[in-house]
């Protein structure tokens, strides 16, 4: 559950770092003010999201593991970053090119898949 814990704060503080690595003050001001509250509030939530899976996963281990809503909550973390995975691959297109990133990026989405599905089954 560690790992798990560990993956999910990693992206949590990865999206804190959106505004600026992404340079978002300026990009945001280029789509209408509703799509770019609509991208920072999916942001804000998902790093929500993040931070609070990572705390289940340090503070009850035990319960995601031998729990029925536990064991649903590893599912639904392993099918989401089996999602996420196959996202990179569709909209690929539509990012610039910047290969080493995208490899990196790639790689932790399928780490989190195989992360999570090795905790699953550990589950069962």
């Amino acid at each position: 559950m560690l790992v798990g814990g560990v993956h999910s704060l990693f992206f949590a503080i990865f999206h804190c770092m959106f505004w600026k690595e992404l340079n978002w003050k300026t990009q945001l001001e280029k789509v209408s003010p509703t799509n770019r509250a609509v991208m920072e509030i999916l942001n804000l939530r998902i790093i929500f999201i993040f931070a609070f899976h990572a705390a289940i996963c340090f503070i009850f281990p035990q319960e995601m593991l031998t729990s029925t809503l536990g064991k649903v909550g590893l599912l639904g973390a392993g099918l989401f970053w089996l999602g996420r995975t196959i996202e990179q691959v569709v909209y690929r297109k539509l990012m610039p090119e910047k290969e080493a990133i995208d490899i990196a990026l790639w790689v932790l989405f399928i780490g989190g898949t195989i992360i999570y599905g090795i905790l699953f089954g550990m589950s069962l």
